[in-house]
């Protein structure tokens, strides 16, 4: 299992947002930190099809992002993550369910099991717009999870839980990680140091840190902040 990120670049009139980036992932967690505007969710919207490169490729064991069989192995949590007030969480994940291809049995079994995956089950006949910004957030996990991705692509996945939610949810981040290639956007660096197998630290576009937590010189949240220290100043 291998996700080829190739030259990758963007770039908006004379604005040059991810600058030919290359970089291969394997199964595993990989932690991307940077502050606002260093180009991480146009990167990640790259590596989901939603963006069109400027310049260079994705793909995955030879599958183009373009291709429909590369987006049937994909889960993806937007930073600002949609959803439809009316619906209650398992119908919404039903629905999704169903544009995600999967059969009427599946996605029962799926739906319930994701439910209660993220703590959900209880308020799953609620409205969504009754939930928190917590359970909206838990919710997105889920249908990012429907279709048992083995991409999973998350910005910023950790917004309005809880102290206790944001240590499950890594938890569950870690044995993913296992299985799966996980890409996870972050700017907290708690959110991601003690389960990364690999971190990434994005600066105007471009890489400036590959490694792990063992390769940073002294403490990650210390590196991070010198690294990052005019833009987060």
């Amino acid at each position: 299992m291998e996700l080829i990120v190739d030259r990758l670049t963007k770039r908006y009139k004379n604005k040059l947002v991810v600058d030919r980036l290359s970089l291969h992932f394997k199964e595993g967690v990989y932690g991307l930190l940077g502050a606002n505007g260093a180009g991480k969710t146009t990167f990640m919207r790259m590596i989901c099809g939603i963006l069109t490169p400027s310049e260079g490729s994705v793909t995955f064991d030879g599958l183009d992002v373009t291709q429909e069989e590369y987006r049937a192995v994909l889960g993806y949590l937007p930073q600002d993550f949609g959803y439809y007030p009316h619906f209650t969480g398992r119908d919404f994940l039903l629905y999704l369910a169903a544009l995600k291809g999967l059969k009427k049995q599946q996605a029962v079994r799926r739906t319930e099991e994701l439910l209660e995956l993220v703590s959900l089950t209880g308020a799953a006949e609620k409205k969504i717009r009754t939930y928190s910004g917590g359970m909206k957030q838990r919710l997105g996990i889920a249908q990012a999870l429907l279709n048992d991705p083995k991409i999973l692509v998350l910005d910023e996945p950790t917004t309005g839980l809880d102290p206790k939610e944001r240590v499950k949810f890594r938890n569950l981040i870690e044995r993913l990680g296992k299985d799966s290639i996980v890409i996870f956007s972050t700017h907290i660096v708690s959110d991601i140091e003690h389960i990364a197998d690999k971190i990434l630290m994005m600066r105007e576009g471009k890489i400036v840190f590959s490694g792990t937590k063992e390769e940073v010189e002294g403490d990650l949240e210390e590196f991070y902040l010198e690294t990052f220290s005019e833009e987060i100043s």
